[in-house]
Parts: structure tokens; C-alpha cells; sequence
């Protein structure tokens, strides 16, 4: 089974998580403020590495800009993952990257369920 279902809910987390009770919450790399439904989920560690790809260290909220046209300005993003979680936490979440994950069906389907509800949660107390 593929996390098709997964990603777009997860991302919908990071994006509300990030916010405040209007649903506007500051860039991960940048000074810009957006509404949770104009930004990315972005991450510092490329999706393509399934072992963080659903790490809530490694997304956060971002602009599309940064995102999508600055190539998720990763540098700054390594940075901003250290002050936010401590010294050397981009390190940990770099080798955690490189780790084999192999996600099965049931697998994926809780996670899915989980973040649903973190959502509903969110949305509730965001009046989103």
C-alpha cells in the first residue's frame, strides 16, 4: 500500500500545527506570515527519504516561495531545526535519514487515522 492517503493529511497537520488560533503562523525559514491553507508542509530532508519523510522535526510550516522556488532554503532550514530542537538535531534527523523504512498497510493506516484525529483537534481549537 502507498501513503498517498498519509501525506496530504499529514501535511495538513504540520501546516495547522504551526499556526495560531486565526491559522496564520511565520514561515519556517523565512519572516513571511501565512494562512495554513496558502503554505507548504515543507521538510529539510527530502521526502524522497522515507524514514523522516513523516518526521514532525524535519516539516514545517513554510511559504510557497521558500519552498518551492528557494529549493526549501535548507541551510537556513538546518539552522532553524537546531535552535527549535537543540544542537545537533539536524545531524540526528540527517543519519535517521538514511535509514531503511518500509511502512505496511496497517501501518500506514494507523498513522493516517492518528493525524485525522490531530486535525479535527486543531481545526476545533483553530476555528479553522
Amino acid at each position: 500500500m502507498t501513503d498517498g492517503k498519509l501525506w496530504p493529511i499529514f501535511s495538513l497537520f504540520i501546516r495547522l500545527r504551526d499556526t495560531n488560533e486565526e491559522g496564520y503562523g511565520k514561515c519556517f525559514t523565512c519572516p513571511r506570515i501565512i494562512h495554513y491553507s496558502k503554505g507548504d508542509c515543507g521538510h529539510g530532508i527530502p521526502r524522497q527519504h522515507k524514514a523522516t519523510k513523516y518526521s514532525e522535526i524535519n516539516n514545517h510550516l513554510q511559504c510557497k516561495h521558500c519552498n518551492a522556488f528557494e529549493g526549501g532554503k535548507r541551510e537556513v532550514y538546518k539552522e532553524e531545526v537546531d535552535k527549535r530542537y537543540g544542537e545537533g538535531m539536524w545531524d540526528k534527523i540527517e543519519i535517521a535519514s538514511r535509514q531503511i523504512c518500509k511502512r505496511g498497510k496497517v501501518e500506514i493506516q494507523v498513522m493516517t487515522a492518528y493525524y485525522k484525529k490531530e486535525v479535527q483537534k486543531l481545526k476545533l481549537s483553530k476555528n479553522a
